[in-house]
C-alpha cells in the first residue's frame, strides 16, 4: 500500500541545553567532537528535520568549540527557518563545488583523536571523513547520544501521551472495516488513512495479519481475503505533529476463534499484564522481558515467542531501550518502550498485545489504555 507522508513533525520546543550536554556527553566518553548527519539525532539536537541527500548535512559537536551546522547551500533557507536556526549556532553553506568534509575538517579544532559520527550515517560520508580526517578514530554517536535521548522529558512524556491517546482512536474504529471478505491490503488502506485523521501527519507501519498470516510478526500487507473464524493481528503506527511516534497491536477475531487460539491468548494477556505490572525502576530490561517469557514458557508455548519483549521509542518508533535477554540496563524514570509478547503457531494463527509504558517514579505509566482482551467482530 502507500502510505500517507504529509507535511514534516513540528518537534518540542527544543530545551536550550541538549547542545552542551551533548558535548559532555561526548567528553566523557572520550570523543573529540560528534558529527551528525540527518536523522532522529540531529532532530533531537537541532529540532531540524533535514532532507537525507547525497549533498552532506552535518551538525559539528566539538568538545571544545562551538557546534556548527553545515548544510548544502540551497538547503540553508530551510535550515535557518527550522529550530536550529534559533539556536545561535552558525549554520554553513556550501557550495556545489565546495568538499563540505574539508571544509569541516578544517573548522574542526586541530588535534582531533575520536570523533563520534551517527549510526545512521550514509557509509559513503563515513568513508568520506575518514579520508578528510585520516588520522582520527571513528566510533559511534549513538552511544552517547542514545544515554539523553533514553530518558524522556517531562514534555516528550506528554508527546508520546498524545501519540498513543491518537493510535488508541484508530485501534477503537477498527471495527468499522474489518470484516470477512475484505482483503488486509483493503483493510489496511483504511487504517492508513484514520492514523491521519487521527492526529498523526505520517503513516509509519500498517500490520494487517489476518488467519495464517498472524503467525509472522512482521506480515506485509497481502491480497489475502479474511474469512470468518480469522484471528487478525494488528499492529500500527504514525508520526505526530510533535515529532514524536506511535507503536500499538491488539488482537482481533473474526467471528469466533479456534478453541486452541483461546488457550493460549489467555496466556498472552496473563503475561502482558504481568509485565505491566512489573515495570519500575532499578529492574533490568532482561528481568522485565523474561517476567512475561516465563509465564509463557511454563504454560508450554516458549518455543513460540520469538522476538525481543520490547523497543524503546521517541522520536523513532524503535530505539533504545530494548527489552530483551542479554540486555542487564536497569530501567530508570523517563525511558519509554514497548511491551509487546507474542505467540506465534507456523502457518496456522498467532496473536501479539502491545502497549507503550513509561518508566515511572514508582512503576510503569501506560501510554494506550484500550482494552486487552481479544476484540471478536
Amino acid at each position: 500500500m502507500s502510505y500517507v507522508w504529509a507535511r514534516d513533525p513540528r518537534p518540542e520546543p527544543l530545551p536550550t541545553d541538549r547542545l552542551g550536554r551533548a558535548q559532555k556527553a561526548a567528553a566523557d566518553a572520550g570523543l573529540d567532537a560528534l558529527l551528525v548527519s540527518p536523522g532522529a539525532d540531529l532532530r533531537y539536537l537541532t529540532g531540524y528535520e533535514a532532507l537525507p541527500l547525497e549533498r552532506l548535512t552535518c551538525l559539528v559537536v566539538p568538545v571544545a568549540a562551538e557546534p556548527f551546522l553545515v548544510v548544502p547551500g540551497l538547503e540553508r533557507p530551510a535550515a535557518l527557518a527550522s529550530p536550529a536556526g534559533a539556536l545561535g549556532i552558525d549554520v554553513l553553506g556550501w557550495a556545489e563545488t565546495d568538499d563540505p568534509y574539508a571544509l569541516i575538517a578544517q573548522r574542526l579544532p586541530a588535534q582531533v583523536a575520536r570523533v563520534g559520527l551517527d549510526n545512521h550515517m550514509w557509509a559513503e560520508k563515513v568513508l568520506a571523513f575518514r579520508t578528510a580526517l585520516p588520522t582520527a578514530e571513528q566510533s559511534l554517536a549513538g552511544d552517547v547520544l542514545r544515554e539523553l535521548r533514553m530518558r524522556k522529558s517531562a514534555a516528550e512524556v506528554e508527546a508520546l501521551r498524545r501519540a498513543g491517546a491518537a493510535i488508541d482512536r484508530v485501534h477503537a474504529r477498527v471495527g468499522e472495516w474489518l470484516r470477512a471478505g475484505r482483503t488486509e491490503r483493503e483493510v489496511g488502506a483504511d487504517i492508513a488513512d484514520a492514523i491521519i485523521a487521527e492526529g498523526h501527519i505520517r503513516v509509519d507501519f500498517v500490520i494487517v495479519g489476518s488467519g495464517p498470516n498472524a503467525a509472522s510478526p512482521h506480515h506485509e500487507l497481502s491480497d489475502r481475503v479474511i474469512e470468518t473464524g480469522d484471528v487478525v493481528v494488528v499492529d500500527i503506527g504514525g508520526t505526530t505533529e510533535d515529532g514524536y511516534c506511535s507503536d500499538e497491536t491488539r488482537t482481533y477475531a473474526v467471528g469466533e476463534p479456534p478453541a486452541e487460539f483461546r488457550a493460549y491468548y489467555d496466556v498472552l494477556e496473563r503475561a502482558q499484564a504481568a509485565q505491566l505490572a512489573a515495570v519500575r525502576p532499578g529492574l533490568t530490561c532482561e528481568e522485565l522481558d523474561a517476567v512475561g517469557r516465563d509465564i509463557i514458557t511454563e504454560a508450554g508455548y516458549g518455543d513460540y515467542f520469538i522476538h525481543r519483549t520490547g523497543h524503546g521509542i521517541g522520536l523513532e518508533s524503535h530505539e533504545h531501550p530494548y527489552i530483551v535477554q542479554g540486555n542487564k540496563l536497569p530501567l530508570e524514570p523517563g525511558m519509554a518502550f514497548s511491551i509487546e509478547p507474542g505467540i506465534y503457531i507456523p502457518d496456522t494463527h498467532g496473536a501479539r498485545i502491545e502497549d507503550i509504558v513509561i518508566c515511572g517514579e514508582d512503576g510503569g505509566d501506560p501510554m494506550n489504555v484500550r482494552p486487552h482482551g481479544l476484540t471478536v467482530l
